[in-house]
C-alpha cells in the first residue's frame, strides 16, 4: 500500500508540474526565461536531466533500500517526457538532434529497469530482450537509413503510445514485486509494447500518402479475421479484433487529410467499414443464436449499408452540416453497441439493442466525429495516456478472461462518446 501511495503522489506532482509548464510556456515572460537559461531548460537539456534522474532511480531501486525514493524519481522523470516537447513547441527550439535524442532518452529511461525486473523474475527475460533489440535497431540503424533516404525520423503515434506504456510497465512491475496477489499482466503489456515498437519503426519507412490506405487495409483485415473468429465461436477475440479495426479506422481519415492518399483510398475505406462494422457484428448476432438471429443480423447489415450510402451520396455534400458532425450515429459506434450487448445480454435483449443501434444510425440525430472533433479538444499527452490506459485495460481483461467486464467497458465507452460529443454539436 505504501508503494501505491508513493506512485500516486509522485504522479500527481509530476502531472501538476506538466500542466503548469504547458500553460506557463505560452507566456512571453516564461519564453524569455527559458531562452536565457537554455543550459537548464532547453528541450535537449530536459532530456539529459530526465535521463540522469532515471539512472539515479535505477541505482537507488536495484542497489539500495531506498526504493520509494527511486519510484518517486522515476515517475517524475517519466512525466517529464512530455515537457521537452512542450518547451520545444512553445519556444521554437526543435532540432534534428532533438528528434533523435528524445526517443533515445526514453529508451535509456525505461529499458534498464525493465531489464532489472526481468532478472528479478517479475517479467519475461526473453520478451524484454526482444523489445531491447527492436528499440535499438530502430534507434541506430533504421534512423540512419531514414536519414539517407531523407525521411523523417521523428516519433509517430505508435512510438509515443509505446513509450507511455513502457513507463507504466515499469511502475506496474514495481507494484507486482511487492504485491504478489495482483493479477499478473506484465507479459501481456510487454507484448503490446513490442508490437507498437515494431509498428513505429515500420511506419517510418512508408511514404506518408500511403498511411491512410494501409490503415484502411488493416481495418479490412481485422473485419475478415473477426468473421473467422466468430465462426469458430471465439466471440471475445472477434470483438477485440473489431475494436483494433476501429482504431485503424479512427486514424485513416486523419492521415488522408494530413498527408493525402490514393484515388482508391475512399473506396477501400468504405469497404473496410462495411465489413468490420456491418458484416462482422451482424455475424456475432447470428452466431449468438435464437429464432430471429438471422433476421436481426440482416436488419443490422441493411442499417449499416443505408448509413454508409447516405453518408457518401448525401451527407458529404450537405452545406448545412458542420464539418466533423455526423448525421446519425457513426457505424463504428453502432457496432460497439451490438458487440458490447452480445457479451452481457440474452438473445432477446441483444436483438433489442441491435434495433436501437440501427435506429440511431439511420436517424438524423447529430453526433460529433471522435477523431476530428472530440480528439482535437483532448491535449495530446492526455490522449496518449488514455490510449495507453485502454491497452492496459484490454490486457487485464484478456488475462482475467472477464467477458462481462469487457462488455460493460464497451457499452460504457459508447455512452461516454455520445454524451461527451453533444458538447460540440451545433
Amino acid at each position: 500500500m505504501e508503494r501505491f501511495f508513493v506512485i500516486v503522489v509522485s504522479a500527481t506532482i509530476g502531472t501538476a508540474f506538466f500542466f503548469w509548464l504547458s500553460q506557463a510556456v505560452k507566456k512571453q515572460s516564461m519564453q524569455d526565461y527559458i531562452l536565457s537559461h537554455q543550459w537548464l531548460l532547453h528541450p535537449n537539456a530536459i532530456c539529459y536531466w530526465r535521463t540522469a534522474m532515471a539512472t539515479l532511480g535505477f541505482i537507488l531501486y536495484f542497489f539500495t533500500p531506498y526504493q520509494s525514493i527511486a519510484i518517486f524519481i522515476f515517475t517524475f522523470a517519466a512525466i517529464l517526457d512530455g515537457a521537452d516537447g512542450v518547451v520545444a513547441r512553445g519556444c521554437n527550439l526543435g532540432s534534428l538532434w532533438g528528434e533523435w535524442l528524445d526517443p533515445m532518452c526514453d529508451k535509456l529511461t525505461y529499458l534498464p529497469p525493465l531489464i532489472g525486473f526481468a532478472y528479478a523474475g517479475i517479467i519475461s527475460i526473453e520478451l524484454v530482450w526482444i523489445l531491447v533489440v527492436i528499440e535499438f535497431v530502430g534507434q541506430f540503424f533504421a534512423r540512419r537509413i531514414l536519414t539517407w533516404i531523407k525521411f523523417s525520423g521523428a516519433a509517430n503515434n505508435f512510438g509515443k503510445i509505446k513509450a507511455i506504456i513502457c513507463f507504466g510497465l515499469v511502475i506496474l512491475c514495481a507494484l507486482m514485486e511487492k504485491n504478489q496477489g495482483l493479477i499478473n499482466i506484465v507479459d501481456e503489456v510487454l507484448m503490446a509494447c513490442i508490437i507498437l515498437s515494431s509498428a513505429s519503426m515500420i511506419f517510418k519507412f512508408i511514404p506518408n500518402r500511403l498511411y491512410a490506405d494501409i490503415l484502411s487495409g488493416l481495418n479490412f483485415i481485422c473485419g475478415v479475421t473477426s468473421l473467422i473468429l466468430t465462426h469458430n465461436r471465439y466471440f471475445a477475440w472477434a470483438i477485440c479484433i473489431i475494436i483494433v479495426g476501429q482504431l485503424f479506422d479512427l486514424f485513416d481519415g486523419r492521415m488522408a487529410l494530413k498527408h493525402g492518399g490514393t484515388k482508391y483510398g475512399p473506396y477501400l475505406d468504405d469497404i473496410a467499414d462495411f465489413v468490420s462494422f456491418g458484416l462482422a457484428p451482424a455475424y456475432v448476432v447470428v452466431q449468438k443464436g435464437g429464432s430471429l438471429s438471422w433476421y436481426i443480423g440482416g436488419f443490422f447489415i441493411l442499417g449499416v449499408a443505408f448509413r454508409l450510402v447516405r453518408f457518401i451520396s448525401m451527407d458529404k455534400k450537405r452545406t448545412d452540416l458542420p464539418g466533423g458532425i455526423f448525421n446519425g450515429l457513426p457505424s463504428p459506434a453502432g457496432a460497439l453497441i451490438v458487440l458490447g450487448a452480445s457479451l452481457i445480454a440474452t438473445p432477446g435483449i441483444l436483438w433489442g439493442m441491435t434495433c436501437i443501434s440501427v435506429g440511431l444510425m439511420v436517424s438524423h440525430i447529430r453526433f460529433a466525429h471522435f477523431g476530428r472533433v472530440i480528439l482535437k479538444q483532448i491535449p495530446k499527452p492526455v490522449f496518449f495516456m488514455i490510449s495507453a490506459s485502454i491497452i492496459l485495460m484490454l490486457s487485464y481483461i484478456l488475462k482475467t478472461k472477464n467477458v462481462q467486464m469487457f462488455g460493460y467497458l464497451i457499452l460504457g465507452s459508447v455512452l461516454v462518446y455520445m454524451i461527451a460529443g453533444r458538447k460540440w454539436i451545433s
